[in-house]
């Protein structure tokens, strides 16, 4: 069975979006377009939003909110200590899985 390419997404959307936030206090929209300026084409609201609240869920992430200028109340992320460390651990495991995939994929003999 081939994996649609929202399968593959959705395994590493998640460590992407730790690491933008890693980077600073961020909000959604600016995730978004940071997402879709990598290369993440075509990402919804109904795409990121669930990862926001799952990375907040698990403590990897936490919110404030506040007034907008431009409007209504935004949230604004920050990486937790915790976060810091899954963060690790994701880009470890990425590198590992991705190095593996990527010698089969090129059909390099071992």
């Amino acid at each position: 069975m081939i994996v649609e390419e929202s399968q593959l997404l959705r395994g590493i959307l998640e460590g992407c979006v730790l690491a933008l936030i890693s980077e600073g206090e961020t909000y959604g929209y600016e995730i978004m377009t940071r997402l879709e300026a990598s290369g993440f084409e075509n990402l919804l609201e109904g795409t990121l939003y669930p990862v926001l609240t799952r990375l907040e869920t698990k403590k990897l992430i936490s919110c404030r909110r506040e007034k907008s200028p431009f409007g209504p109340v935004r949230k604004y992320y920050s990486i937790t200590d915790s976060g810091r460390l899954a963060l690790e651990k994701f880009k470890e495991s990425y590198i590992r899985v991705v190095s593996a995939a990527d010698s089969i994929l090129k059909g390099e003999k071992k």
